[in-house]
């Protein structure tokens, strides 16, 4: 490639979700009720684990967690993305666009490998229960989150680097909300061959064999219920995995939906709509299924709301 012949992208202007005007205020409005949902639910939930000493196992040392990466999520793509709503020019600069799609990847990674150690947590309850506070104790599971880091970081970066090594000098219009590698990609005037063996490697690692995890567990899960003898220890056990089983029928569904999405004039339309579900209602989902269908929760949030004070 003569790189006399093109001009070198600098900065790359986001499409966002509709270019539509009469819409851009009402999606505006829409998506800031959403965010900032998001931040008080996973916030508070946060905030709730660590003060109340009940909650200090590790079911919770996983959710809250979670929390913390579904709101690191959301505020990676949400505020330019609010911002891309109201201002005339919806440019992004090439370092910021990496670093946006860095954070990304890191958040995704983390999510769909902490989903599968909360499987594990579950399957641990609940088949070898005697052996429960031996194999997740603290350090274990310091151990289990720091790997789980470790892991979302190193693919974040793997998959960084190789998409930002491109030479990106055709259009700079990326038709997405949010730099990923996929509408990026087709920008490029290099060869993208070695970037799609490597997002098919690191959604084996990251997606497909958490996922096949997750399923494994639960075979033994259930197997486990169905032979308590009595229905409401067969009920209670079950309860426990109802909440995480919502969140990975959800978060891993739409997953493996952006993974393995057909290839046609359509897919980005349905790659918005996925990856929109997937960095901004899923964050907010998650801690409305956990608290909603968990009486623990909703046990320790009406102590901590008797304990505010209230004005007479």
């Amino acid at each position: 490639m003569e790189e006399g012949n093109h001009s070198v992208v600098t900065e790359f202007i986001l499409s966002g979700l509709t270019d539509r005007p009469e819409l851009q205020v009402p999606l505006f409005l829409l998506f800031l009720l959403i965010y900032v949902t998001t931040l008080v639910c996973n916030g508070g939930m946060i905030l709730l684990i660590t003060i109340d000493p009940q909650l200090h196992t590790p079911m919770y040392f996983f959710l809250k967690t979670l929390s913390f990466c579904d709101l690191c999520c959301s505020t990676v793509i949400a505020p330019k993305m609010l911002q891309t709503f109201l201002a005339e020019r919806k440019d992004i600069s090439y370092i910021a666009c990496a670093v946006q799609m860095y954070c990304f990847l890191v958040c995704v990674a983390i999510e769909s490998l902490l989903l599968a150690v909360m499987a594990y947590d579950r399957y641990v309850a609940i088949c070898n229960p005697l052996l429960y506070t031996v194999t997740m104790s603290r350090q274990r599971c310091n151990l289990l989150v720091a790997g789980v880091f470790a892991v979302g970081l190193v693919d974040a970066t793997i998959l960084t680097c190789c998409t930002f090594q491109r030479s990106y000098c055709r259009s700079n219009i990326i038709r997405h909300f949010f730099c990923g590698i996929a509408p990026l990609l087709p920008l490029s005037c290099s060869d993208t061959r070695i970037n799609e063996i490597v997002m098919f490697a690191s959604t084996c690692y990251t997606v497909v064999i958490p996922t096949v995890t997750i399923v494994l567990s639960y075979v033994c899960i259930i197997s486990a219920i169905l032979q308590i003898r009595s229905a409401e220890g067969r009920l209670k056990a079950f309860s426990t995995c109802t909440s995480h089983l919502t969140a990975v029928g959800i978060s891993h569904g739409t997953l493996l939906f952006i993974s393995f999405r057909a290839t046609s004039s359509n897919s980005m339309d349905r790659d918005k709509t996925a990856s929109l579900f997937y960095t901004l209602i899923i964050p907010m989902l998650n801690p409305l299924i956990y608290s909603l269908r968990n009486r623990e929760v909703k046990d320790a949030l009406r102590k901590a709301m008797k304990k505010v004070p209230r004005n007479s």
